[in-house]
Parts: structure tokens; C-alpha cells; sequence
């Protein structure tokens, strides 16, 4: 039964819960079994002391198949069939479980589940009842409930819905002497024997807890009291919750832990340690932990320091009255399209207010990050808008202020700069996509220049100089919404331009002198993501079949390089209609295949990539800038648009851990190499005909778009995209 006076219930239902109670082992299994195999489980103690933020944080997190913390644990659809062994082991010790008493259809864990996410060592202990409630996910049905002993069965979304969301539902609590009801939810830190405070279950700490509790940084030496922590010296009770989450590790199933820090999650022994418990909950606002964890550890000057100290509070107002992550992203992108089309007035009216709607729409862009945190909605729909609708606003701001310097006095026409910005901009982010996916596992990862760069980072006026000079998308759209106002859209464009390619060379250079001077071994995983980032269409393929070889340290940079500059040099140099342009592309793809003939292991091969993405895009711009056809760049910029979507959305896969797109899409659509043979052409046969090249540019943007569009939006609705969020804080 729950402790007189505990707020646990109340705690749980605020979390969207329902409680119920069970009396055993038995009648957890006999309640789980009734449980819909789509929807989320979790256990809880009822003797559970802790902050609601603990419990959200173990509780409703959708990105896991599995969560604990102290006293509380919860599973997804996929890890049930883990659970249902480990409770029926609970409950017939030493026996033959009766059919059934694992309750309910079986389901195996996610495959390639990333163990990083938090993995944390087999618990010990006897098992032994000490409560717990269960939650079932059929919203607030009175009934639908699952009972056992310990344990807190929350709800969710299947995994194989679209997303996955708060869970809700019916929860059971059980204590040794009895059932009554008891609410709860959300995320939960444990004590230690020492009364150490369990935070981060990502790795056992030194000296954690045997039940795989884990001590938050800055956690008391034992014996010693901790923020957040019970009374020095105080021991914590025995959880059976804590047994089962050790039995799922033991399964194989990564239970994620979440680091609380501050926060307190305890399960008393007595009295005693009971009412240290509670005063370290009391001492601690969670409140204020939540609104800081809110918002990214590491993100940019202007976005921390001009944006975040408000909108934090923005997104707690959202959260408050229902809306959702993705609600937020959608009015992002309204803001930023109303501000393309005021820049597209080509009136200093219109260009200021589109300086400030672009600065409101950052405002929400950050806001959208920041409500995924505070309320943990985490969805695979999500991932794929905060993907894409950052580049769309920005590419959209570009071409609106292009249609304003058009329409402008003079009729300045930028729009080769507009796309000439498009083009660097994409192949910066390819640089650090490729770079990164190539070296964050590589083992022996060692290098004077990351030292030095490490060294730097504990002075703290070079952490934000070089977090600046990097011009992410805070301070790039800041630049670009006071230039708007205040200047015109060709100023706008060479400032982003010469500032981008500052930040280019800067980014790159670093890379490049780190590549060659660390010793590391590539993954095999890094290998394949670097092959999948080429975007190599049928004619490479052919020519890497022809010409198999093994890997090379250099050699496949050196064939990309050699390449880029043959088309690019052949298009600049033959001028529109030549037939050079198309005997360079030709070469260009020889030299393509043969960049990917052999595993992508050298120190240097992450080049490849944004070196392909810099040869295809170039040459589109050349032949559309030197075209001189009416349409053409903004043809040009279109089609530009429609493959720099296919390799974000190729980027955003990798980096879910799901892989890049069917090979047979990127078959279709020519590769990088096919389309760069194609767009030649069409220079080349229909360079005499009026507005040929504009019609051939725009059906070829049409029929890309489309293409990878349905193939996009099939994916990331599907049971298979991941539910993942930018927490890198890495430059955008």
C-alpha cells in the first residue's frame, strides 16, 4: 500500500496515467497479459520518492525500448516479450511459468537497438516484493490496467505508428501488504546504499550500485549526502522493479537510464530516510531543472544568449495549453514562407518586415527543440520536419529575396547568387555530416589538432569566438534578417556568401588537419554511411564494378577531386551549348566510379562526399548562369532545391541508424553522377531553342521532387523511422 500521504498517485495521473494496485507477482503477469501488446508498459514501487521531472524523464521518453530508474520502470511494444519472461521468472521462482503467464503476444527488441543510448550492467539482489503500479496505454479507461508487483505499466503509442507520444493510460501499484491505488509516471532517479543520487544510466559509474542505479555527477562519496540525495549513510530499500530492469539487461534489451543530476528518485527503507527523501525533493525546484534541460548544452552565441533565455519559457506556454513540437515547427515555417514572400515585395517595407518575421521564425524554430525536451514528444514525424524545414525556410528566404531584387528599382536579378549561396551552404553541411559519421566511433581516435582544439575549449572566450566563426543558423539568419532591413538583397547575398565561405575553409582546414593526423581505425558502420552519402547512381556503379581494387589512402579523394574540377572547369570553360561540358560529365563519372571502387577507409575519404555535391551543383549553377535563357536559374535553383532535399533526407536516415534511401530510388534518379550527365546534355541539344533549357530544367526538378518526395514521406511516417531529435548541438 502507499505510503500515508504520498503524492506518487497524483504524480502519476499528471503524467497521464491511470493506477491500479496488485497484490503479487501473479497478479502483475494475470494484469499484463490483458494489456494490448501495442502499447507501453511500466512498473513503479510504491514507495517511490522523487521529483515528477525524475519520473518523466524514466517514464515517457518515446526514443527507448526501455527505461529505468530507481524504483520505476517502463517498456515499449518491442521489448515486451523481454518483459514477460523477466516477470514471469518473478513470478515462479525456480518453476515452469503456465502458459500464458508471460501475458500476452510476444515481440522481439528493436534490431541494432544502440546500446550508447544507455546500457547499464545486470542488477543484483534477491528479488522480493516492494510495490509497484502498472499502466496500460488505453488513454484513461478506467480498467484497462495491468497489475504487478513493484512495477508501474505505462502507456504509448505502438511503436509502429507514425510517432510516439506522452504515454497514457491505466496504472496498478503494488505493495508487500496490499493493493491500492497509485498514479504515476514520467522519469525516476535511485539511491544508492550510500544515498548517493542515481542519475545517468548510460555506463555504470565507479562505485554505482549494484542495482544499476548510477551516481549523478558530483554525487557524495558514500556515506556522504548528495543534492538531491537521501540522508548521509542511508541505504534505500530493495526494489523489485530495479530486478526486473536488471533481468532486461540481461536479455539483451538496452535499458536507457536517464541522467537526472539534481533531481531525486528514491526508494526509502523507513521512516527515516523516508523524510530525508522528501526534504531533498523540497529542496530542489524540478521546475527549473526541466526549463534548463530544455534547452541544448551546446549551441550557438545569439541562439544561447539572445534566444534561448526566452523562448524556453515560450515553449513551457506551449507545452501548457496542449500544443505540440510539431505544431510549433509547422508555424516556423508559415513565419519564415509570410517573410520570404514580404522580401519577395521588393519594398523596404516589405524587406523589414521580413527581417523580422525571419527572426521570429528562428524564434519558434528554437522554441519547437525546446518543447520536444520539456515535454520529452519525441516522434518520427518530428524528426523528419526538424530535418527538412530549416533548410526549406532558409532556400525559400533566398529565392524571396531574389523575386524582391527583381522587382526592386533597378531590377537587380541576384538569383545566381541566390543559388550560389544554396550551393555552398548544402556543401558545408555535407562536410560536417560526412566528417562526422566517419569518425564519431572510430577507435584510436587520437590527433594533436583535436588536443589543441580540446585545450582551447577550457578557455572560455575562444569556445563562442569559434562557435561564431562557424556562422550557424542563429547568427547566419540574424546577419541575413538586419542585412534584409537595412541593405539590399545583393549585399544580403555577398555578405552570406563571403561569410559562408569563410566558415567553409575554417570548418574544413580543422578536418582536414585533424584526418591527417590522428590514427584511427574506421568502422565498418562508418564505411557503409560514407558509401550511402555518395549518392552513387548506375553509371559509378559500373565503372567501380570494372575497376574493383583495393582500398587506397588517397586515391579515392584524389579521383573526386580530379573529377570535380574536370566538369567544373569543361562547363565554365565551353559556355553554353558546347559539347564539352558533356565529355567532361562523362569523365566526371569514370572518375566517380573509381572514387567508390574500394571501401571509403582512407584518412580522407570523407571528402568524397561534399565533393561530389560541390561538382553536381556547380555545374547546374555554370550552365544556368552562362545560359542567358530567361528562367533558367531559377529553373536551376529549383532543381538545385529538389537533390539537396534527397541528400538532407539521405543524411537524417543515417543518422537514425536506418540507412540511406532504397538503392532502387537513387537508381532512378540517376545518381549524382547521372544527373550531371544529363543537365550537360540538355544544355548541349537545346541551347537554340527558346526557353528549352528552363522547360527541360524545371520537368527535371518536377519528376525529382516528386520522386523523392512520396519515397520521403513513406518513410518517415512508417514503423521503421526513428524517433530521433537533434541533441548534438553541432552548427546548422
Amino acid at each position: 500500500m502507499p505510503v500515508a500521504g504520498s503524492s506518487l498517485g497524483d504524480d502519476l495521473r499528471s503524467l497521464g496515467f491511470d493506477v491500479r494496485t496488485a497484490a503479487d507477482a501473479a497478479g502483475v503477469t494475470e494484469e499484463l497479459a490483458a494489456v494490448p501488446a501495442h502499447e507501453r508498459v511500466a512498473l513503479v514501487d510504491p514507495r517511490f520518492v522523487g521529483h515528477v521531472h525524475a519520473l518523466r524523464l524514466a517514464l515517457t521518453d518515446p526514443r527507448f525500448p526501455a527505461a529505468a530508474t530507481r524504483g520505476a520502470l517502463t517498456v515499449q511494444p518491442e521489448a515486451r516479450t523481454a518483459l514477460t519472461r523477466a516477470l514471469a521468472a518473478a513470478a515462479y521462482p525456480g518453476e515452469t511459468a503456465p502458459a500464458g503467464a508471460a501475458g500476452g503476444p510476444e515481440r522481439a527488441a528493436v534490431p541494432g537497438a544502440d546500446a550508447r543510448d544507455g546500457d547499464a550492467g545486470p542488477v543484483g539482489g534477491d528479488a522480493g516484493p516492494s510495490g509497484g503500479a502498472v499502466a496500460s496505454g488505453a488513454g484513461h479507461r478506467p480498467g484497462a490496467t495491468v497489475r504487478a508487483p513493484g512495477a508501474v505499466h505505462a502507456s504509448g503509442e505502438y511503436a509502429g505508428s507514425p510517432s510516439r507520444t506522452r504515454p497514457s493510460g491505466a496504472a496498478t501499484a503494488l505493495d508487500p501488504s496490499g493493493a491500492t491505488a497509485l498514479d504515476s509516471s514520467g522519469t525516476a532517479a535511485a539511491l544508492d546504499p550510500s544515498g548517493t543520487a542515481a542519475a545517468d544510466g548510460s555506463a555504470p559509474a565507479p562505485g554505482a550500485h549494484p542495482s544499476g542505479a548510477t551516481a549523478a555527477p558530483g554525487a557524495a562519496a558514500p556515506g556522504a549526502a548528495a543534492p538531491g540525495a537521501a540522508a548521509p549513510g542511508a541505504t534505500g530499500a530493495h526494489s523489485w522493479a530495479d530486478d526486473i530492469a536488471a533481468r532486461l539487461d540481461a536479455e539483451g534489451v538496452p535499458v536507457h537510464r536517464p541522467e537526472l543530476g539534481v533531481l531525486v528518485a528514491a526508494v526509502p527503507a523507513d521512516a527515516r530516510e523516508r523524510a530525508t527523501a522528501a526534504d531533498a525533493v523540497a529542496a530542489v525546484d524540478d521546475e527549473r531543472v526541466r526549463l534548463r534541460a530544455a534547452v541544448k548544452s551546446r549551441d550557438g552565441f545569439f541562439t544561447t544568449f539572445c534566444i534561448s533565455p526566452y523562448s524556453r519559457y515560450i515553449a513551457r506556454w506551449c507545452a501548457r495549453r496542449g500544443l505540440t513540437p510539431n505544431q510549433v515547427t509547422t508555424a516556423s515555417l508559415l513565419t519564415a514562407l509570410i517573410a520570404a514572400a514580404c522580401a519577395a515585395t521588393g519594398t523596404r517595407p516589405g524587406f523589414v518586415s521580413a527581417g523580422v518575421l525571419l527572426i521570429a521564425s528562428f524564434v519558434l524554430d528554437c522554441t519547437d527543440g525546446q518543447l520536444a525536451r520539456y515535454s520529452l514528444q519525441y516522434s518520427t514525424l518530428g524528426a523528419w520536419l526538424d530535418a527538412t524545414f530549416d533548410r526549406a525556410k532558409e532556400y525559400a528566404y533566398y529565392a524571396g529575396l531574389a523575386l524582391g531584387a527583381a522587382r526592386a528599382g533597378g531590377g537587380d536579378d541576384v538569383w545566381a547568387l541566390a543559388l550560389g549561396a544554396m550551393v555552398l551552404q548544402t556543401c558545408r553541411h555535407v562536410v560536417d555530416f560526412a566528417f562526422n559519421e566517419a569518425n564519431h566511433d572510430a577507435t584510436g581516435n587520437t590527433s594533436p589538432t583535436a588536443a589543441l582544439s580540446g585545450r582551447l575549449d577550457s578557455v572560455g572566450w575562444t569556445v563562442w569566438a569559434r562557435r561564431m566563426i562557424v556562422l550557424p543558423i542563429g547568427e547566419r539568419w540574424a546577419m541575413i534578417a538586419v542585412l534584409t532591413a537595412f541593405t539590399t538583397p545583393r549585399i544580403t547575398f555577398y555578405a552570406l556568401l563571403v561569410g559562408c565561405a569563410l566558415a567553409a575553409c575554417y570548418t574544413t582546414a580543422g578536418r582536414v588537419l585533424r584526418s591527417l593526423t590522428r590514427r584511427a581505425e574506421r568502422t565498418d558502420r562508418a564505411v557503409r554511411a560514407l558509401a550511402e552519402l555518395t549518392d552513387s547512381g548506375p553509371l559509378a556503379e559500373a565503372v567501380a564494378k570494372a575497376a574493383a581494387r583495393g582500398a587506397g589512402s588517397y586515391l579515392a579523394p584524389l579521383s573526386a577531386v580530379l573529377g570535380a574540377a574536370a566538369v567544373l572547369a569543361g562547363t565554365a570553360a565551353g559556355g553554353f551549348g558546347s559539347w564539352l561540358p558533356v565529355g567532361c560529365a562523362v569523365l566526371y563519372a569514370v572518375l566517380a566510379g573509381v572514387a567508390v571502387a574500394a571501401p571509403l577507409k582512407g584518412p580522407l575519404d570523407w571528402l568524397v562526399p561534399p565533393l561530389f555535391r560541390a561538382a553536381e551543383y556547380g555545374t547546374i549553377l555554370i550552365l544556368a548562369a552562362r545560359s542567358e535563357v530567361n528562367g533558367a536559374l531559377p529553373a536551376a535553383f529549383g532543381l538545385v532545391a529538389a537533390v539537396a532535399y534527397h541528400h538532407y533526407d539521405t543524411v537524417y536516415r543515417i543518422r537514425g541508424g536506418t540507412g540511406a534511401p532504397p538503392r532502387r530510388l537513387v537508381r532512378a534518379i540517376g545518381g549524382h553522377e547521372g544527373r550531371t550527365v544529363v543537365v550537360t546534355a540538355a544544355a548541349a541539344l537545346l541551347h537554340d531553342q527558346n526557353q528549352g533549357f528552363t522547360i527541360a530544367l524545371t520537368a527535371l526538378a518536377a519528376a525529382l521532387a516528386l520522386a523523392v518526395l512520396i519515397e520521403s514521406i513513406r518513410f518517415w511516417v512508417s514503423s521503421g523511422a526513428p524517433a530521433v531529435h537533434d541533441e548534438t548541438g553541432e552548427p546548422a
